[in-house]
């Protein structure tokens, strides 16, 4: 059963991260959860898939972070002809200088909006899985390493939209977070209007940090304390997704690692040095939900992965961490 959430643990974000947020809210409306959510794959070095129909503001919410964090920005359209090469780089013969020189593609880059991602071949998706997981890649047998802070944000449309190519099962692993947008309500929609009809807000995005300023947030997340406890409950809830009914594969190691570190970045978010259940109950769905998979008849019956996950942390005993017990 789940803990009730607790006033003493409702702490808004530290000071430095609340301007980053602050900047993105002048250009995403209504969308808090999903902002700090990115922000938190960003802290943790991870990478980020948002999922959703067309024009709800994906592309926007990553460009406004990418300028408020002070970070380079680069966008890959995928496209049913993109090609590799086009993502990671090429290497061109120079007959002045009688050899090869390596030209950069855009994931050489801080911040990476890889758009509408399943619209290309699988092969073209498959160029990104040395970036995202190595930091590198490597072009004509020389490997090029990649900028830091370096991540991944995608976007993809449902799948049941007309020309969408699955994701690989490998490539989805890689996220640390998937997110749903939604649509605005009728208030914020009317917010988006009035905000817009000036022109976009995205020119007015100031930048808070810079990417020696990222880099040093994420070394300081990864010194977030993390209870014997709270580690104990997050290796529960992935053993879980491997033992309930309805699943067919269960979360991976990296699905532990990736809810350990996220839980680390949303305490250090919200100025807190150690992690409480709460980070953990907060970050399951998004970090785990895309990781898996579901029986045929578990489908049929309208089931989903998210909902599965929500199951699971109703079933699993929340820890009392030391922290708290000392608190």
């Amino acid at each position: 059963m789940r803990a009730e959430a607790e006033g003493a643990f409702a702490e808004g974000p530290r000071p430095d991260l609340a301007r980053v947020i602050e900047q993105v809210e002048r250009v995403v409306v209504g969308k808090r959860a999903a902002v700090e959510a990115a922000l938190i794959a960003v802290l943790s070095g991870g990478h980020v898939l948002i999922e959703d129909v067309p024009g709800v503001g994906k592309t926007v919410l990553i460009r406004a972070l990418a300028k408020a964090l002070g970070c380079s920005f680069a966008r890959i359209q995928f496209t049913p002809d993109l090609l590799p090469s086009d993502v990671t780089g090429v290497s061109v013969y120079d007959p002045r200088e009688g050899r090869f020189s390596f030209r950069p593609g855009p994931v050489m880059a801080h911040i990476v909006l890889a758009d509408e991602i399943n619209r290309t071949s699988p092969k073209t998706q498959a160029a990104l899985l040395e970036a995202m997981e190595e930091r590198s890649v490597t072009v004509d047998g020389v490997t090029h390493d990649l900028p830091r802070p370096f991540v991944v944000l995608a976007t993809q449309n449902p799948v049941e939209f007309e020309g969408t190519y699955p994701l690989p099962e490998a490539q989805v692993d890689r996220f640390l977070l998937k997110l749903c947008l939604g649509y605005p309500t009728a208030e914020e929609e009317m917010v988006i209007l009035t905000r817009l009809q000036g022109g976009h807000p995205i020119a007015d995005v100031e930048s808070v940090l810079d990417p020696a300023g990222v880099c040093a947030l994420q070394e300081e997340v990864c010194r977030v304390h993390v209870d014997e406890a709270v580690k104990a409950y997050i290796v529960a809830l992935v053993q879980e997704t491997r033992r309930h009914p309805a699943v067919r594969l269960g979360a991976s190691p990296r699905g532990s690692l990736a809810l350990f570190r996220a839980a680390q970045a949303r305490a250090f978010l919200h100025g807190r040095a150690y992690v409480v259940p709460d980070d953990v109950q907060a970050l399951a769905v998004p970090t785990l939900a895309h990781r898996v998979g579901l029986k045929p008849d578990a489908q049929v019956a309208g089931r989903t992965a998210e909902a599965v996950v929500e199951d699971i942390l109703d079933r699993v005993r929340v820890p009392v961490p030391s922290a708290r017990r000392r608190g």
